[in-house]
């Protein structure tokens, strides 16, 4: 009889069988975020900071906009730097803004951190 494998153990062989690109995406959200869903810090090799960029922005709804006030809100229950993870939001193409009204790009339109080596 077998025993029932350990969550750690799952995990490890879910891991396994992803292939490389969402293993790292997975490693990265696990290092840089808190088990409350708080981000530690802000990553500062480009590739980790646009995987922590795509995980926040697709929490956000595609065809809405977002008043300045909202998105400040948003990135304040993840990390209390949200003048700069919304620069980089914009400057990495995730989001764009027009009078201080915020809207998310499709994840076409932004900088792609599987094209990084």
């Amino acid at each position: 009889m077998t025993q029932p494998k350990t969550d750690f153990q799952q995990d490890a062989n879910r891991n396994f069988e992803q292939d490389p690109d969402t293993r790292l995406r997975d490693s990265v959200i696990r290092r840089f975020f808190d088990r409350e869903g708080r981000l530690k810090n802000i990553p500062a090799q480009l590739k980790k900071k646009l995987i922590v960029l795509e995980y926040l922005v697709e929490q956000l709804e595609m065809e809405r906009t977002y008043p300045e006030s909202e998105i400040n809100a948003f990135i304040r229950l993840v990390h209390d730097d949200y003048a700069t993870i919304r620069r980089e939001f914009i400057v990495q193409g995730f989001m764009s803004r027009s009078d201080e009204v915020y809207k998310r790009n499709p994840l076409s339109a932004a900088r792609r951190w599987e094209d990084l080596s």
